[in-house]
Formats: C-alpha cells, structure tokens, sequence
C-alpha cells in the first residue's frame, strides 16, 4: 500500500500532516482529541492483527512470543532505529539462538557482528517465520515503519499494538492507540509519571478497550498461592515488606557528556528523544542504558518494581501509600543514583493492618532474618533478588516476583498444610489481553489497576531525587509535605516541595504534549 493510498486516514488531517519530516503539533492534537473509533470487529477465527513498537531487545523477545501464538498475526514493526548489532542481552548469542530456535534455522543472522534488533531485523525475523514456520497463504509481507504516527495512518486492519519502547514514550504511544481504536499491551512500567498514569487509566476507562502491562508474575501460581496464605492468616497480620533488587546493571550516577557524538546512520535521535528535552547524542544514553537518566527511565524501581510491588499489591490488597522516604548514595543532576535505599508507608485497609515496604537496590540488603538457619540463603544464589513478607505469627521468604514462597524457619515449612486453591488460575499474561480483545474479562494487570501500582514506585522515585520524606495525598495527587530536616527554613521546604510536584507532571518538547492526550 503506497502513502498516496492513505490520504484521507483521518479527516481533516492532510497525509503531509502525518507523514511529513516532523508531524504538526495542531495534527497531534487534532487526532487524538477526536472521537475514539470502534474497534475492528473479529470474527471467531479470525487473526488479531498486531503491530509491535519498539523492535529492541526486549521487543524482539515479546514480538516471538506473539509470533508463536496461533490467533495472532504479526503485521508491522517499529522503530526509530533502522538497524544495528549493539544491543544488550542476557548472555552471549542470546537474542540469535532464540530467533534461530524461533525458526528452526541454525543458518539464520550468520554473519551478524553482535545482538542485531531494529525495524529491518524485526521485519525480516517476522517474514521469516511465516513463510519456514507457520507459512499463510495469501497475506502481505510484514512493514516496517520509522514513525509510530505512519503505522496508525496506514495500518488500516490492525487491532492490536505492543509498545515496548524506553520509558519516556509509553503513556504517548499507548494513549495515541486507544484513541485509534486499539488495544494496547505496554511494557513497565506502565508510565514515565504520575500524570501520565492518570492518563492512561482514564482513556482505559472510557474507551473499554483491552489493556495490559508487561507483569507476567500477575499471571503466576505463585502470586495466587501467597495470596491465599496471606487471607489464610498463615502468619497473621503482615506489618513489613522488604523487596531487594541487584539492579542496575547499567551505568548509574553519572554526569551529562560534554561531547556530542556523531547520530548513527539509521537513527532517529530526534524522535527517539520524543518528549524529552533535546540534548546531542551520544552513545551514554542507549541501548537499554537510558534507564539510568531521569528524562529516560526510573534507574532499578523502574527497571524492576512493576513486577515485585504488583505482587505486594495484589497479595496484600495495597491502597496508595501516604508517605515515602529515601535515601541514596550521592546524587546527581540527572542521572540516578548509584544504589537507592526507598520506604513507603501504606495505610490501614479493610481489616488489614498498616504495611511498611522496604526497597532496596544495588548491592543493598535489608538484615538477614534470624529464623535463617547458619549457611542458608535468602534467596537463590542466581537471581540475588527476592522478597520477605514479616507478619505477626511469622515470616514468609520468596523470589522476587513472588516465586517459591516458603516459610520460614525451615522446620515450620516442612510442618505446614498449604490452604485451599480457591483463587482462579489465570491461562497467562498474553493469553488475558488477547482474549479481552475478544470480549473476554479484562486482564488482570489491566491500566486501571496498575495505575495506583506504579503510582507508588513513581513516588519513590520522586523521593530518591529530594532525598527526603514526603506526604502523599492519593485523593488530589499531589505531594503536601516534606520532612523538614535538612531543609529547616520554611521558603528552602516550599522551594523543594513546589520542585518534587512538578515532577509528578513535568514539561514535555513540542509537539509531544499531554494536553492532546485527553479526550
């Protein structure tokens, strides 16, 4: 389909509106204030049809796993970045033996200099697999696009979109889709800010279409078992959380380069910054290590807490909390800290008691519980990262997101008759959102429960960059308090309380503005 073929994608809106070098602020606006439109209607076995944002690392590894699933067609990619061979992963050649196991090649990417992602990679990945894999007759090649505003002008049978891009562009691309029409499954965490959370959950509300943060331990028999001991009352009432994260392991606690350094060839920088403030390039910011810079990311709590504070929430039935506090290692203008030390304080609920969550990142430990017998590890010695439930009649230790809960000591364990299972399973994190496409329930990890979740860890990061404690009022959204110490002159504590709101919705570059967001 040629661009001419998709003039009138929305009225009023030229195609060199949409398509031009830089589409118009008025064109934004004018579009996603306009009436959402109905969703494609499926028939039963028809294919969703799916487009994923953000074709990197991760993305490429979501992107497979939709691939693989039978009800799902793979019709477009996107990315700023056109193609190259310097992504993270998880260890040597991991990304290359998934595609090739992916497509029963071992041949496939032979001759590739290193972890190879971006649009033309993804593209070729997805043509690939249906023609060796799963071969469809009569179906269009895969496209690929630079600008996530081309894919919504063009893709006129898509009903779904992955957005799997840095933090900074989440809410911008989700929002944009659902007032498209589209359902929207979004990596962590949900948002880059408060505001932006509010946001999302609103156009979820209104617009009833599917959505769908990437926590896949919401999905998680281990999830539903600690939730069924904690209702179970197997160690009473829990007063304390302590959550810890070995993360990052990306550079933290630095300073803006004083060097620019050339774009490379494929990149789009400009569009890549999006929202953010504008700054030269320069390799210190990707791949994936954006998620140490504030304009960028959330450093380790981003990286991480969506998953572990989802499980807490859901076990412990969590409202928002009313006052966080943290410390840190020396901080910096705008780059996280080097290891952060973070305690929120949730309120008294419905017969449950008040809950202290401790969060704790780099090489930090909360104290090691003495119920631990000597040489026994908090956690297994491959992930180094885990949670500890303390209730009034015991201790519950388990994986970071929730995994191999056990009791602890060790003795009470081997003793102990697990409730009654009477919680449903969940057939799984991807297998919820697409069978909500089909008028299915709602996923669990939907925006408008996860909302308050990354509320939560979004204060947290606000309270690591003032250093400070601070009151959090959850009906109006807005930051009443800080503590006074280290600040004791009442204009020094209004100056940092009025800098810790504005965080909660900071300004954004032109045209990527929130105003156009709201309906």
């Amino acid at each position: 389909m040629s661009l001419s073929d998709e003039s009138a994608a929305t009225p009023g809106i030229s195609r060199r509106d949409f398509l031009g070098a830089g589409a118009s602020a008025a064109a934004y606006s004018l579009l996603l204030k306009a009436p959402s439109p109905a969703p494609r209607r499926l028939a039963p076995n028809q294919p969703i049809h799916l487009a994923c944002i953000g074709v990197g690392a991760q993305g490429t590894r979501v992107m497979m796993d939709f691939l693989k699933l039978s009800d799902v067609r793979v019709v477009a990619v996107c990315d700023v970045n056109r193609e190259s061979a310097d992504y993270s992963e998880w260890s040597p050649g991991e990304l290359l033996g998934k595609e090739r196991k992916l497509l029963n090649d071992p041949a496939w990417g032979a001759g590739w200099q290193g972890p190879t992602c971006g649009r033309e990679p993804a593209r070729r990945l997805v043509d690939a697999y249906y023609r060796q894999v799963r071969p469809l007759s009569g179906e269009r090649a895969c496209n690929a696009y630079n600008d996530f505003r081309q894919l919504f002008a063009q893709e006129r049978d898509l009903d779904a979109v992955v957005v799997c891009t840095p933090d900074h562009w989440h809410a911008h691309i989700a929002l944009y889709a659902l007032r498209q029409g589209k359902h929207v499954f979004s990596q962590k965490p949900m948002a880059h800010t408060i505001y932006e959370c509010g946001l999302m959950a609103k156009a979820a509300r209104e617009t009833g279409l599917a959505t769908q943060v990437a926590v896949m331990n919401e999905a998680s028999v281990a999830t539903r078992h600690l939730a069924e001991w904690i209702a179970a009352g197997v160690i009473g009432q829990v007063r304390q959380v302590h959550n810890w994260s070995q993360r990052p392991y990306w550079p933290q606690g630095l300073a803006r380069p004083a060097q620019a350094e050339p774009v490379p060839d494929g990149l789009d920088w400009d569009l890549w910054l999006g929202p953010a403030p504008a700054r030269p390039f320069n390799h210190i910011y990707l791949p994936f290590v954006w998620r140490g810079w504030y304009d960028f990311g959330e450093g380790a709590i981003g990286d991480m807490a969506n998953y572990s504070f989802d499980t807490i929430f859901r076990v412990l039935a969590l409202t928002a909390p009313a006052a966080v506090e943290a410390s840190s290692t020396p901080r910096f203008p705008e780059s996280w800290p080097v290891a952060e030390l973070v305690h929120w304080e949730f309120p008294a609920r419905a017969g449950r008691a008040p809950v202290d969550l401790y969060w704790y990142d780099a090489h930090l430990r909360p104290p090691r519980p003495r119920e631990l017998a000597a040489g026994e590890l908090m956690n297994s010695p491959e992930d180094g990262e885990g949670l500890l439930f303390v209730g009034d009649q015991g201790k519950i230790l388990c994986g970071f997101e929730g995994q191999n809960p056990r009791l602890i000591p060790s003795r009470r364990m081997r003793a102990f008759t697990p409730p009654p299972d009477n919680l449903p399973p969940s057939p799984g994190a991807y297998r919820e959102w697409l069978d909500a496409i089909r008028g299915g329930p709602p996923p669990r990890a939907n925006y408008e429960f996860e909302q308050a979740v990354v509320e939560a860890l979004l204060l947290g990061c606000i309270a690591v960059r003032a250093s400070t404690k601070l009151t959090w009022d959850a009906e109006n959204k807005r930051i009443t308090g800080l503590d006074a110490a280290g600040r004791p002159h009442p204009r020094a504590r209004a100056v940092a309380l009025a800098a810790a709101n504005a965080q909660l919705n900071p300004p954004r570059r032109a045209p990527w503005t929130l105003d156009a967001l709201q309906s």
